[in-house]
């Protein structure tokens, strides 16, 4: 027998009639696990307020704490990747970039632009991750190159924000050939005596790693930002030796040299502001 008895009848709220509450009014840190509100996390810089966790954010996000007042001309915006290779594994590569084109309202996996920061002439090429994991190809070399072009043209400082998961497959021997082509593009912005700003973040991986993430006249990283060429597994296998904890994060790679500084995304746009200055005073 039920101790609680529903005196009245018909008083239950139809299916049709409950209010639910939208989905991504909240955010919950994968981390620590505290909620706060969407719109408060996006005001902090989607940064966890307790234990400042970095969430991966994109092109845009950056441009708006970079640049000022979140003003930027966008460059090279209609520049979308072919299929020279006819290249086709579970789907064809054609499909594949119309979907994530569709999915990201992106041309590809990274933008570029130029604008000013603090009153500094800035050039920045941002990845974006969630279009074929920041994966670098083709058009990913050509936009970096033109921008670097642009930065010698307009006597601007240059910054590349990293975010992929390494070389795309899909365009093979082609995708390798950007890790040349903008190593030797760079060597034309020192040439010029203009600053490289590197800026790793979570994850970079693969061919950018190997190539010019790591070039910058200053190299700097989000914290824990995971950071490596290979995986743990791969390299461990590679050197037969087992691993420090941690070895591919930011903080490790501060501590043995590869990093200038790390940054919380507070104060990027102050940090970045000041280094250009240290180069152009």
């Amino acid at each position: 027998m039920g101790w609680f008895k529903r005196k009245t009848e018909g008083i239950t709220t139809s299916t049709k009639d409950k209010k639910e509450t939208p989905e991504g009014l909240w955010y919950k840190c994968p981390k620590c696990q505290t909620v706060v509100t969407s719109e408060d996390h996006a005001s902090n810089f989607f940064v966890c307020e307790r234990c400042s966790y970095h969430e991966r954010i994109g092109s845009e996000e950056y441009f708006q704490i970079l640049f000022d007042d979140g003003a930027y001309k966008e460059l090279d915006k209609g520049l979308a990747s072919s299929d020279p290779l006819k290249f086709e594994d579970t789907k064809k590569y054609v499909d594949r970039i119309k979907e994530s084109q569709a999915k990201t309202n992106l041309t590809d996996a990274i933008r570029t632009a130029y604008g000013k920061c603090d009153g500094q002439d800035l050039v920045i090429a941002a990845m974006d991750f969630k279009f074929i994991g920041g994966s670098l190809g083709s058009v990913m070399g050509e936009k970096i190159a033109r921008a670097i072009d642009k930065a010698i043209k307009t006597n601007s400082a240059f910054m590349i924000i990293s975010k992929s998961g390494g070389a795309r497959m899909m365009e093979a021997g082609l995708s390798l050939m950007q890790m040349a082509k903008v190593s030797a593009k760079l060597n034309l912005l020192s040439e010029a005596k203009l600053p490289y700003i590197s800026f790793l973040t979570d994850p970079t991986t693969g061919g950018v790693t190997a190539s010019f993430a790591m070039l910058g006249d200053i190299n700097i990283a989000e914290p824990d930002a995971l950071i490596g060429f290979a995986g743990p597994r791969v390299v461990k296998e590679t050197i037969g030796r087992d691993l420090p904890d941690g070895f591919q994060k930011s903080e490790f790679l501060l501590e043995h040299g590869f990093l200038d500084y790390i940054v919380e995304r507070h104060n990027l746009k102050k940090e970045v502001s000041h280094s250009i200055r240290l180069f152009t005073s």
